[in-house]
């Protein structure tokens, strides 16, 4: 029987959740994700689960906020002044914006605090500092 390993193209079918068991994605009703295993395509967690695995085989993972999205980085999070936003534009917390980097790259950032004279942004992933849980299936494999 085959199994995956390392440079492999597979197919999965997925559910992702959070440890209280709050759906945060899933594959369901869509195509399977497909990637190649081990090119850093995916999150480091999920990537290391599938070596060994066999097409049809289910398998649930946990892991850890480091080998997914990484943790909270306090530098992700800053106060602008209000007058920085457009006049025009609606917000409330957890309103997503789209700021430009230094390089011209979008990067997207959310509201998560509101005061008359400051908004601030954070550019974190939404799934930073949080450990997750997958249920995954294999659905195909291919050198």
């Amino acid at each position: 029987m085959t199994e995956v390993k390392s440079g492999d193209t597979v197919a999965i079918h997925y559910t992702g959740t959070l440890l209280d068991g709050t759906t945060f994605d899933s594959s369901q009703g869509r195509d399977p994700l497909e990637f190649e295993v081990g090119s850093g395509q995916i999150i480091p967690g999920l990537d290391v689960a599938l070596p060994g695995m066999s097409i049809g085989e289910k398998k649930t993972v946990q892991i850890a906020c480091a080998d997914a999205y990484g943790p909270l980085n306090p530098e992700m999070r800053q106060a602008i002044p209000r007058e920085g936003i457009p006049a025009d534009l609606a917000i409330e917390v957890g309103t997503t914006l789209e700021m430009q980097t230094p390089d011209g790259q979008a990067m997207p950032v959310m509201v998560v605090e509101l005061d008359e004279a400051t908004v601030t942004l954070d550019a974190n992933h939404p799934l930073a500092g949080k450990d997750l849980q997958f249920d995954i299936e294999l659905m195909s494999i291919s050198s």
